[in-house]
């Protein structure tokens, strides 16, 4: 394994590309309320696997997703020493932008029992959900992944939509919480109501995407996320709709926080734990929060889609970046939640003192206090999900 990197100075972040509307949207009648008649059977999925003769695989991802070097962006370091590892060519494409988007084009082959080329993606763990539940993934073979079943973070091993990882493993973590400027507010934010003084009206801003809202909203409620229910939820929604009445909420984003918090004119928000890290290289000030209440732990997940002709190739990638070395040098470079933590070991051992600095960083290895305080939240049922909408958009004003 080469040398870890020095951490790289990003002016931009792989969820800073997602669309305003991100996850919950822009293909609402489609993927809001399922797909009926489209479930595939477990003995549907399965194509020939063709791994032993051809030594490849195709892989769909995010972009900057993934360690590049430095010198020459075109180069991924962990991912070429897989291939000379393993054998294996790679075919890498960052074609996601938008869960949504992505479930538009590979859908239509996939209700209809077609192979969609690819025999990796990588997918926001409540669109992972909906996969599952149509039987549009295969379950993988843990007995090809022993890296995968010692090192996952327990607490990603068992959310409620794919109980004991079965068709999922986490690609990298995150954490949904407040970012606030301490420096201009003048005071600590601690609680989720703490977005609601007054000395913030007009200067908060809440995400626009339902999926990636409704839980630390809830948490400030006192909500256990595992198991929310719709009087929950509705609760919640009284909740921003009165402060929205009020102007406490200056409005709903996408990722384009990042920009109202760096220039001033907001002064808290939800925000993204990845990006928070990257924030604070530029402006120190600026200060990422778990709430004492707690906030949302999610994770893009990798999944095998039905009818891949190179499964077991794939399942051997996933298990290779469960290696506490290789998950430090990818964590090195994307910054967001490890979800390998004996990588942080690895990370505290590095000669650079930049590189060993992130084995400290709560926000890619949360400490104990940190990690009781997080919680993966069950997804929104189909069933639910078109009701939920229609009064969620109705509060952004989508």
């Amino acid at each position: 394994m080469p040398p870890l990197p020095k951490t790289p100075s990003l002016s931009l972040s792989r969820r800073t590309l997602l669309r305003g509307l991100g996850g919950s949207a822009a293909l609402g009648a489609l993927a809001g309320c399922g797909v009926p008649a489209a479930y595939v059977a477990p003995g549907d999925r399965a194509a020939t696997d063709r791994s032993a003769t051809e030594r490849r695989l195709t892989w769909a991802n995010w972009p900057l997703y993934i360690d590049t070097d430095d010198e020459r962006p075109n180069r991924r370091p962990t991912l070429e020493a897989f291939e000379k590892e393993s054998g294996i060519s790679v075919e890498y494409i960052e074609e996601i932008n938008d869960n949504d988007e992505f479930f538009g084009k590979i859908s239509p082959s996939l209700m209809n029992h077609q192979p969609v080329d690819r025999d990796l993606i990588v997918i926001s763990d409540w669109m992972c959900g909906r996969f599952v539940r149509l039987g549009w993934v295969q379950e993988m073979d843990r007995s090809r992944q022993p890296n995968v079943t010692e090192y996952l973070d327990p607490l990603l091993r068992s959310p409620a939509f794919d109980p004991g990882r079965k068709f999922t493993v986490p690609w990298q973590s995150g954490i949904t919480g407040i970012a606030y400027n301490r420096r201009r507010l003048g005071r600590e934010v601690r609680h989720v109501s703490d977005l609601w003084a007054d000395d913030l009206r007009g200067r908060v801003t809440l995400l626009s995407g339902m999926d990636e809202a409704f839980a630390l909203l809830m948490q400030g409620n006192g909500v256990d996320i595992t198991h929310w229910t719709a009087d929950d939820f509705h609760t919640m929604c009284d909740q921003v709709e009165k402060q929205v009445a009020k102007g406490q909420v200056r409005r709903f984003t996408g990722n384009d926080y990042i920009k109202d918090l760096s220039s001033g004119d907001v002064l808290a928000c939800q925000a993204y734990s990845g990006d928070v890290i990257q924030l604070q290289a530029d402006d120190p000030d600026i200060e990422f929060v778990v709430p004492e209440e707690g906030a949302e732990l999610w994770s893009e997940s990798l999944m095998i889609p039905n009818l891949a002709r190179h499964k077991t190739n794939a399942e051997r990638l996933i298990d290779f970046y469960y290696q506490p070395e290789v998950a430090a040098e990818l964590a090195a470079w994307v910054n967001y939640v490890c979800p390998v933590p004996a990588a942080r070991d690895v990370l505290a051992s590095s000669g650079d003192e930049e590189t060993a600095a992130l084995a400290e960083d709560p926000l890619i290895f949360p400490d104990a206090a940190m990690r009781e305080r997080l919680a993966i939240a069950r997804d929104i049922a189909a069933g639910e999900r078109s009701e939920f909408a229609k009064r969620w958009n109705g509060i952004v004003g989508v």
